[in-house]
């Protein structure tokens, strides 16, 4: 089997894993979900589109992050140690800060279009 055939097998193991043992993957997903519906709804153009695939893409992207320094830490260390306390909290922290820039940039997508539709 080819290196490349490999290295996308297990990185497909990675994805789906992720998916299966993190409840803040599943919540992420049902909301991108939720915001492509409504982007099909109102009639999202291809740079709108652009920008929410990117958006959402980060946010799972800084999860499965910090499921990985999670992880890491873990193993690491089986013990509390403020070192791996701070790297929990600072990935936490790059979640939140994707999750939260995610929100603003869906108002500033989507405000502007559910306005037009009532008007």
């Amino acid at each position: 089997m080819k290196q490349h055939t490999i290295s996308f097998k297990h990185a497909w193991e990675g994805l789906v894993l992720a998916f299966k043992t993190q409840p803040n993957l599943k919540a992420h997903t049902f909301s991108a979900l939720i915001a492509s519906g409504l982007a099909y709804l109102v009639g999202f153009s291809i740079n709108e589109w652009i920008i929410l695939v990117f958006t959402v893409s980060l946010v799972f992207i800084t999860e499965m992050v910090n499921t990985t320094i999670e992880s890491v830490c873990d193993v690491v260390c089986d013990r509390f140690h403020l070192g791996v306390k701070k790297a929990k909290d600072v990935g936490a922290g790059m979640v939140l800060l994707s999750a939260f820039s995610a929100v603003v940039i869906g108002l500033i997508l989507f405000i502007p279009k559910i306005v037009g539709l009532f008007n």
